[in-house]
């Protein structure tokens, strides 16, 4: 993804020629780089051989998901739409764990039923509702345990997930004595110990006191895991200035974890994978100056892309064709919906734009498509896939028509 002669390229098409074809807003992604980032993952982990399996939540599109698949990766779902999703995209239930806090009964036995790899249970009543449901077809299920290890994860508070205030997971004295009543069970087979403290995590910090959490909970149980799911969480570069996990680092600690617990490690990551290989190409409705301000309206709004509303997170923003002006211009980028929040990006060194140009908001493959809604009765965007020189459609974008159906 480049500039070239003063035009966007994603791979080998220019971001105006693919907006010829999909107007506006159409999330894009590139296969190239979907490919990439699998690939350096893999080269990261190789020396322990993991089970990584990618975070649904992050992005469902079916397509992309056979494009996991293709690669060798399993899948972490949290609903029975995700369950259903990656085994229509050909992953296999051998490489599906089924993770969240509120697992309805009939989510279950459909895991049960599909026989993926690992349920990992959060509640002590999610136990008891497997138990019931293993008693009933007569089969031992095999399960994992999620340990909340009140690790603070030094992310954004509303996506940390590992503090004991968060409602992941069960306190270390909670998942020593559910161990300790499992042993007995002729329908539980505890064969995981699971654990995700955050998202979008910049330092190896964190995963250190996570990883001494678990070493320390292990030595308590007594107990023999075949698996540790260490979850995701790795973050990227939204802007230029920000910092990324040093996995040199992270990989270190995690050998160190095996030489005294010997198991298979699982990871789940998804914005790693994805994050920076989608982008939303948007056109400027308006430019409309407000005393010193000039706010610059977009055909993408909040329900297109939430992260910004949600977060408050801040993505880049690229205009689609560099113009000859050196001049650089104060600007607020926001959206056509009746809220506030409806905004994206304030900056004061933009280059002039003016109506009709397409710009970019980068770094959206990640959370963007999966967080979008009908809000204001809005149509959901298309998504296209680069793939060299092709443009494939990997999602319609949804008609009026179809919304008011």
């Amino acid at each position: 993804m480049r500039y070239k002669n003063n035009k966007f390229y994603i791979e080998n098409v220019s971001v105006n020629s693919i907006c010829k074809l999909t107007n506006t807003p159409t999330y894009i992604y590139s296969y190239k780089k979907i490919k990439e980032n699998i690939l350096s993952f893999k080269k990261q982990f190789k020396s322990i051989d993991p089970l990584t399996c990618f975070s649904v939540k992050s992005n469902n599109n079916i397509n992309i998901l056979k494009i996991i698949k293709s690669f060798g990766l399993g899948a972490d779902v949290v609903s029975m739409g995700e369950l259903n999703r990656v085994l229509k995209a050909g992953i296999s239930p051998k490489k599906i764990v089924f993770s969240g806090v509120g697992k309805t009964e009939e989510e279950l036995k459909f895991a049960i039923k599909k026989k993926i790899l690992l349920i990992n249970t959060e509640s002590e009543s999610e136990l008891i509702t497997i138990e019931k449901i293993a008693k009933s077809i007569k089969k031992r299920i095999d399960i994992g345990l999620r340990l909340n290890p009140d690790t603070d994860a030094r992310t954004l508070s509303k996506i940390s997930t590992g503090k004991k205030e968060n409602k992941f997971g069960l306190n270390k004295k909670d998942l020593l004595k559910i161990i300790n009543n499992i042993k007995n069970s002729k329908y539980l087979n505890l064969l995981c110990l699971s654990v995700h403290i955050g998202s979008q995590i910049t330092s190896h910090k964190p995963y250190e006191k996570m990883l001494q959490e678990l070493s320390d909970t292990i030595k308590a149980s007594k107990y023999k895991f075949e698996y540790i799911d260490l979850g995701g969480g790795m973050g990227i570069k939204y802007n230029k200035n920000e910092k990324t996990l040093n996995y040199i680092k992270y990989l270190h600690l995690i050998k160190k974890f095996l030489k005294k617990n010997k198991c298979k490690i699982i990871f789940e990551p998804g914005r790693s994978i994805i994050g920076n290989t989608g982008y939303l190409a948007s056109k400027v409705i308006y430019m409309k100056k407000s005393g010193k301000k000039v706010f610059v309206i977009l055909d993408a709004a909040m329900n297109d892309f939430m992260r910004p509303a949600l977060y408050g997170a801040n993505h880049t923003i690229l205009a689609s064709k560099k113009n000859s002006s050196k001049s650089k211009k104060t600007y607020e980028f926001v959206g056509p919906i009746c809220e506030t929040t409806d905004k994206f990006l304030s900056t004061n060194k933009f280059q002039v734009l003016k109506e009709g140009d397409i710009v970019l908001i980068c770094d959206v493959g990640a959370y963007g498509i999966v967080l979008s809604s009908n809000y204001n009765l809005r149509t959901i965007p298309q998504e296209v896939l680069i793939k060299g020189s092709k443009i494939k459609t990997i999602k319609m974008r949804q008609t009026l028509k179809a919304l008011n159906s």
